[in-house]
């Protein structure tokens, strides 16, 4: 698995999306939705920093304490993969897959759209 870090253009960081994973969960549906959404990101060269709550009692209470009421389930913990951009909660994976057949996951994570894509040509055409 390939752990993408911040990309720096122009010498300006850009913000860095966060996915917060969990490296050896039991779970092959939560090892699927990991890859899709590591697979997606570095596909379409998104920069992101995989955050392994499995690894470590600090990204895992982060997120924990990160993700908003709201979005919590009714009982137990948040499960991965859960995504930020910096410390900004974006959604889990299953709001990302709606973010992306909707071709709109740049404004999901956050992040202008490149020219050129699906999602900045779309905007545009919304645009008066």
């Amino acid at each position: 698995m390939v752990f993408r870090t911040q990309i720096i253009t122009a010498g300006v960081p850009r913000m860095v999306i966060h996915v917060y994973i969990a490296s050896s969960s039991g779970s092959m549906e939560i090892k699927k939705k990991q890859q899709d959404v590591l697979g997606f990101l570095e596909a379409n060269k998104i920069g992101f920093e995989a955050k392994d709550i499995a690894a470590n009692e600090e990204n895992q209470k982060w997120m924990r304490d990160n993700v908003p009421e709201n979005s919590r389930p009714a009982t137990g913990y948040p499960l991965p993969p859960q995504i930020f951009n910096e410390s900004q909660y974006r959604g889990d994976c299953d709001d990302f897959f709606e973010a992306r057949e909707n071709n709109a996951v740049y404004a999901f994570l956050g992040l202008t759209a490149p020219p050129g894509s699906k999602e900045a040509e779309a905007q545009a055409k919304q645009q008066p």
